[in-house]
């Protein structure tokens, strides 16, 4: 081949993919015009909850009104307030897990919580989704809340039940120590699936832990806190039988969350709902 036909077969083969990329280019530009389309039809911007104005509510603990509300509410919305079109512009979707072992008082703990204003529940084997709203600061507050069982075959559930939870609450059962042992192996695995959940270490039946004899109650707090410590969480004792630090739990949630006031103080009192953080 001369020397003239190699240019012009150069020439012609360079000018044949320059024309393919110019298509790949018009065509790709066409696809990107039709997803902003899609995309800016509906724009939703997010705002945070607010921190009220110290001067008013410095002392002041944090304010829950429950209010009647069936709406359907979406699982794993991120903790945000949408200020777009939709009907739910003032709606913050927050999910919470509870984990810990069987016959530890989980359910009644979460019943003792939603009462009758629970919107809606689903059961299924292993586990129990609960949604309650309130209103808080001016926007209404949605709890979804997984109650997971708490034998083996439980275990399955934990990548769902822990995923885009923002709180996370390891209960055991006062009277038994073997349950608060238990909370090392919910923890470990509840990690592998959640690290950014606030760990919240919930002992129950605090009004039958207050018969045990006082050395007793002594060893058992002197654990829970260790446990506590080594989680980075904060440990209450609870009652869902005379409502001792049920509504306190969630408010504690609220606050730490949203950066709103807490006041309830530190008890380490043997014999009283203990609170350490």
């Amino acid at each position: 081949m001369t020397l003239p036909s190699m240019k012009t077969v150069h020439l012609n083969t360079k000018w044949g993919i320059l024309e393919r990329v110019s298509i790949f280019r018009r065509f790709f530009s066409f696809l990107w015009d039709k997803i902003l389309v899609c995309s800016i039809a509906g724009p939703i911007q997010y705002r945070r909850l607010t921190r009220p104005d110290s001067s008013s509510s410095s002392s002041s603990p944090v304010e829950v009104v429950v209010v009647d509300d069936n709406k359907n509410l979406p699982e794993d919305h991120p903790p945000m307030i949408c200020n777009g079109n939709e009907a739910d512009s003032d709606l913050v979707s927050l999910k919470i897990s509870l984990l810990g072992d069987c016959q530890i008082g989980k359910t009644s703990f979460l019943i003792k919580y939603v009462g009758d204003e629970q919107e809606k529940s689903l059961q299924m084997t292993g586990l129990n989704l609960v949604n309650k709203t309130l209103f808080v600061q001016g926007a209404r507050i949605a709890f979804s809340i997984w109650d997971v069982g708490g034998d083996s075959n439980s275990l399955d559930l934990l990548p769902i039940a822990c995923k885009n939870a923002v709180a996370i609450l390891f209960m055991f059962d006062l009277t038994s120590r073997c349950t608060l042992n238990g909370v090392v192996g919910w923890y470990s695995q509840a990690r592998k699936w959640n690290q950014t959940a606030i760990p919240i270490l919930v002992g129950t039946k605090f009004d039958d832990f207050v018969g045990l004899p006082p050395d007793l109650q002594w060893t058992i707090v002197t654990q829970a806190r260790a446990y506590a410590r080594a989680m980075n969480a904060t440990l209450f004792f609870s009652s869902a039988t005379h409502n001792i630090n049920v509504n306190k739990i969630f408010k504690f949630i609220m606050a730490k969350l949203f950066n709103l006031p807490w006041t309830v103080e530190r008890n380490l009192t043997i014999g009283e709902p203990i609170i350490d953080f």
